[in-house]
């Protein structure tokens, strides 16, 4: 378990590693291109930091109104619910977080705020009901450790990173940049430019895979982290089997909070092709089961 925790922690910091470097030549290509230097990537830059501390102070509300959930209280109706939190937040030594139930036939989970102390995990009805206790600590064990591991804080990172490339291709293209460094064409770097440019197209569609490459990191992260936290890499997997054969979409789902959930919430079968995992926020749960399996017989 430790080894794959490691092993998901250096694979998620070379991504954001590549992905700043991606950034960065693409604001000198805009300079280049445009002739404006490094203006447009700090105002891209800038853009992004503003939207994203708004996300970083009123998201996790904007989301969990969205999805319907509803707050509970350890004397309400799903007591069980609440103290498997406390149990887990007590042997983890997290802070309680706010918890919530979506009234939701579909399976599924999701943790959201910006740090321990500022967290809140919801769970659907329907997860709550085809789960056995083992299968939904699992599931809770998984959202907890995308609290420990600050995944929200990093994904609000790569939020930054992928508007700010959007933004920068965004300008290209409406600044009407053909013309503007005509004198460069000619002058015999025409072959450099056209390569900017290219770059600069492609760069957002780029910035997209990276991040969903980080946000199935960051879910095969939370997995082990959550094994670890149960000793028991077999509840998650039982539980995420489940969910898989279950297979009805969320019906709150959205693509803006589609990385959020413990499972696509589009359904477990959404992902289809191998060019389509690429555009996925979530690993393919076989793969995720498997890699469960294998902590398992190496507990054993």
């Amino acid at each position: 378990m430790y080894s794959q925790i490691d092993s998901n922690r250096r694979k998620s910091t070379v991504l954001i590693s590549l992905f700043i470097g991606i950034l960065a030549l693409a604001g000198y290509a805009y300079g280049e291109a445009t002739g404006t230097g490094s203006g447009g990537l700090v105002i891209a830059l800038l853009i992004s930091v503003g939207m994203t501390l708004f996300s970083w102070f009123f998201g996790d509300s904007l989301v969990l109104w969205s999805s319907g959930a509803r707050q509970i209280t350890k004397k309400e109706d799903f007591p069980y619910l609440w103290n498997m939190v406390e149990n887990l937040c007590i042997t983890t030594g997290l802070p309680m977080p706010a918890v919530y139930v979506i009234d939701d036939p579909s399976p599924n989970a999701f943790a959201t705020g910006r740090d321990p102390k500022h967290a809140s995990v919801a769970v659907t009805r329907g997860l709550i009901e085809l789960l056995e206790n083992e299968e939904l600590e699992g599931v809770l064990a998984h959202e907890l450790s995308h609290i420990k591991n600050y995944d929200i804080r990093w994904m609000l990172l790569v939020a930054v990173l992928v508007g700010a490339l959007t933004l920068i291709g965004d300008m290209f293209l409406r600044g009407g940049f053909l013309g503007r460094r005509s004198s460069d064409r000619d002058s015999g770097n025409g072959i450099l430019v056209l390569l900017g440019i290219a770059f600069l197209v492609l760069s957002p569609i780029i910035g997209q895979l990276i991040k969903f490459a980080i946000s199935r990191q960051r879910e095969y992260l939370a997995d082990a982290s959550g094994a670890l936290m149960t000793r028991y890499p077999q509840g998650l997997a039982s539980a995420l089997a489940k969910i898989r054969d279950h297979g009805v979409p969320l019906q709150t789902a959205s693509r803006a909070t589609a990385h959020l959930w413990i499972a696509n919430p589009f359904g477990a079968h959404a992902i289809g092709s191998r060019a389509a995992e690429l555009f996925s926020t979530h690993p393919p749960i076989e793969k995720r089961i498997a890699a469960l399996d294998k902590m398992s017989r190496a507990e054993s």
